[in-house]
């Protein structure tokens, strides 16, 4: 019998507007399209992802907040999405309130990591979208995951804080989380008609050559439009540019294993 060790992997950038969430949402969808059991979980207060997967974040209650605070079990907050085989965590404003009640807990950076241990070999897959910020959500996050992708934007500003983060990836690898790896960069927002696309992303390239994906999501209406039907690109439009740019992301992601 084999078991699954579920990767886990946490889509991170302090940076807003990055194509974070829509890099969590299709990435989830189309691992579980190829037939893997995944888990999303929203890290982030705004609760975009639970309602990219279709779920109404206004009604829940059970959020990840209640299981970070321990009033519920993993099991009891867990909800199947309508697309076989992915799973999530869901998440609405109350989670805002988490980094104040964590504060006084003992080990809090571990809060997640501990939940997600007794369930990891449940999933091929963990994804975690975290917050745009540096936070103990996010710290959270980095702590329990095994590796993490970074979205970023090809615009002027994309370089703005990475070296922020990739400083925190460091300091939770020395003294929270030895085995982090970086799982890769991905490109969003491409515009093929601009010098200034192709720039930003060779400018990436020279501080990071090694872990830069393939994949580069171009700005794509579609993928815009998805979200407010609350689906994935997989089943909002899967002939779109954008939905053939996260299944070849999430097809590395797999040949990676």
């Amino acid at each position: 019998m084999v078991i699954n060790l579920g990767r886990i992997i946490s889509v991170a950038n302090q940076k807003g507007g990055v194509g974070k969430t829509t890099t969590a949402i299709n990435l989830s969808a189309f691992l579980a399209a190829a037939g893997k059991r995944v888990l999303t979980i929203d890290a982030d207060p705004q609760g975009n992802t639970t309602s990219g997967l279709g779920i109404n974040k206004y009604s829940l209650e059970k959020t990840f907040y209640d299981l970070l605070l321990q009033n519920y079990r993993i099991d009891e907050v867990t909800m199947a999405t309508s697309f076989d085989g992915l799973f999530i965590l869901p998440s609405n404003v109350e989670l805002s309130g988490a980094e104040i009640e964590l504060v006084g807990q003992d080990k809090r950076e571990y809060i997640l990591k501990t939940i997600l241990a007794d369930v990891k070999y449940l999933y091929d897959f963990i994804i975690i979208d975290c917050p745009p910020s540096l936070n103990m959500l996010t710290i959270n996050a980095l702590t329990a995951s095994d590796t993490v992708l970074v979205p970023i934007q090809c615009e002027y500003f994309a370089l703005e804080g990475l070296s922020q983060l990739m400083h925190t990836i460091d300091l939770v690898k020395k003294r929270l989380n030895p085995t982090l790896e970086l799982e890769g960069v991905v490109f969003t927002m491409y515009d093929a008609r601009t010098n200034l696309s192709m720039q930003v992303i060779e400018e990436v390239k020279k501080h990071i050559p090694s872990t830069v994906h393939r994949t580069i999501v171009p700005r794509n209406v579609r993928l815009s439009e998805a979200p407010s039907h609350g689906l994935p690109i997989s089943a909002y439009d899967a002939k779109s540019k954008g939905a053939e740019s996260y299944e070849l992301l999430a097809e590395t992601v797999i040949a990676r294993i």
